[in-house]
Formats: C-alpha cells, structure tokens, sequence
C-alpha cells in the first residue's frame, strides 16, 4: 500500500468522524424545559441558629474540670435544622428539613433545589424556621411573580438582612 493512498484513507476516515460529531452535536434537538415551562431555583447557604444558649458554670462544675479547661460559659457549637416550605399558588411544590452538617453539627446549612413549574403569574411564599426554639416561621416571603416560558427564577437568602432575594 503506497503512502498516498494511505493518506488519502485516513483523511477520509477523519471526515467522515468529524461530520459524525458535528451532526450528532445539533441533531435531534434537545430542549431542556416544554415551552410553556419556568424553573425556580432554591440556592443559598444559610447559618441556622444555635441550638441552645450558653450556660454558665456553676463552682463545683468547674473544680470538677481540668485547670486548663476552666472556662465560666458552657457554650453548645449545634446548629438548629432550617425546615423549610415552599408553596406556588397554594400548592407545596418545596418542602424540606435540612440538618446542619459538621462533626459538630456547627456549619452552615446549603441548600439547592430546581423545580419545574408552569410559566404565568403566581403567588409564590416561602416559609422558613432556623431556630428550634421558636415555633412557626421564622423567616417568610410572599410575592405576586410572573413567569415567562423557559425562563430561570433564582431565589437566594440575604444572611445579613435576614430577607430572601429573587433574581
């Protein structure tokens, strides 16, 4: 077998692969919501309050420690769970409980979730309790959103004004 004709073959072979990849790179199409679809994406990462409060020492408890371990407050690192509730025009479309994770359970608590909704104008409210000593909501947002097909509503949570966000 001569050079060239090898050649020949092995730019033939590449084609051929390379019209292989570009067609099966746009065909068939593939859409990733219908149209008449909106997504609502839960996304943040929130520090939920501690679970109890600090304590202090009393004499005798502190003697029965170690001198280098003598500290006058008892403080517990535990994080409460953030219970979670989501609702779309009266329907639950989101409801979770999240324990904090850690050794400890001491570090913040991520939370992501995409939901796939109708797209149109709804009453979206999202309830949130981070504090196991307080019963209900500890957190709540209600508002009038109006969804255009295939577009994407990113809600995020505000730590420093305690508000949820949406984008």
């Amino acid at each position: 077998m001569n050079k060239t004709f090898r050649y020949a073959l092995q730019i033939f072979y590449y084609s051929l692969f390379m019209v292989l990849v570009w067609y099966f790179s746009i065909k068939p199409a593939y859409h990733h919501l219908d149209k008449d679809q909106a997504v609502i994406i839960l996304s943040f990462v929130h520090a939920t309050k501690v679970r109890e409060a600090c304590r202090k020492l009393t004499q005798e408890e502190l003697m029965k420690l170690a001198p280098n371990m003598r500290l006058q407050l008892d403080c517990p690192r535990e994080r409460s769970p953030l219970v979670l509730e989501v609702s779309l025009d009266q329907d639950v479309i989101t409801q979770a409980k999240v324990e904090p994770p850690g050794f400890h359970k001491d570090q913040g608590v991520s939370f992501f979730q995409r939901v796939k909704v109708s797209a149109g104008e709804h009453k979206l409210r999202i309830w949130m309790n981070d504090d196991v000593n307080v019963k209900g909501a500890t957190h709540q947002y209600e508002q009038i959103v109006n969804l255009k097909p295939e577009q994407q509503l990113l809600v995020d949570f505000d730590a420093r004004t305690s508000e949820f966000i949406t984008k």
